[in-house]
């Protein structure tokens, strides 16, 4: 590739990632069906023809736009590495809380599984709870290949995080330090579970 294709292509990337960001925002606290087409390219301020070029249909849009922002919770949760494991867990907890809060749209897609029984949503999905999982597991123990026991119970805890976020971004009854501290307590429940069935596992001490 010469120079003149490579800016070219760069220029490509760089338009296709400003038009996701732009979707990011739009779609933030607004469902996918309530948003047309034409209604995207007014409001982004482009011509409806450049996002079909560069994601071919709304729904190839979308994915797009959902995929970004897994890329950027997964992110977030994963960021505190060189933190001791119980202020890891709890900051990887408080960012996922803070995602959810700031990206409430995206996030019910993320967690619903999109636009009716979307299978491409929900594998999205699935790979942020394996991600959540492995970030945990590597917190708390140090390493990512955990017992299908302790790996089963995790998805369980994550799985009532979910239900938990959602309630908490649709009626904000609490504050979310309140929440993060909740969800750890019963992280910290489930870890000492673990350790019952797989000593080899201890849970950490209680703070």
């Amino acid at each position: 590739m010469n120079n003149s294709q490579q800016r070219g292509t760069d220029r490509s990337a760089a338009r296709r990632a400003e038009l996701i960001t732009i979707g990011r925002k739009l779609f933030a606290d607004t469902s996918y069906d309530a948003l047309s087409m034409d209604d995207i390219a007014k409001q982004a301020g482009v011509a409806k023809g450049l996002i079909y070029y560069y994601f071919k249909s709304k729904r190839g849009y979308y994915l797009a736009i959902i995929e970004d922002s897994v890329a950027d919770l997964v992110a977030r949760a994963g960021r505190h590495d060189g933190l001791p494991p119980v202020e890891r867990v709890q900051r990887t907890i408080d960012g996922y809380l803070r995602y959810a809060e700031q990206h409430q749209a995206a996030y019910r897609a993320i967690i619903s599984g999109g636009v009716g029984f979307d299978a491409e949503v929900h594998a999205i999905r699935d790979g942020v709870r394996e991600a959540m999982i492995r970030t945990i597991a590597e917190g708390t123990y140090g390493r990512a290949d955990i017992p299908c026991l302790a790996r089963t119970a995790l998805l369980g805890w994550l799985c009532s995080v979910e239900g938990i976020t959602l309630d908490w971004v649709g009626h904000r009854g609490l504050p979310r330090e309140r929440v993060c501290a909740l969800l750890v307590r019963t992280l910290g429940d489930t870890l000492r579970v673990i350790e019952d069935f797989e000593p080899s596992f201890p849970a950490p001490a209680r703070p």
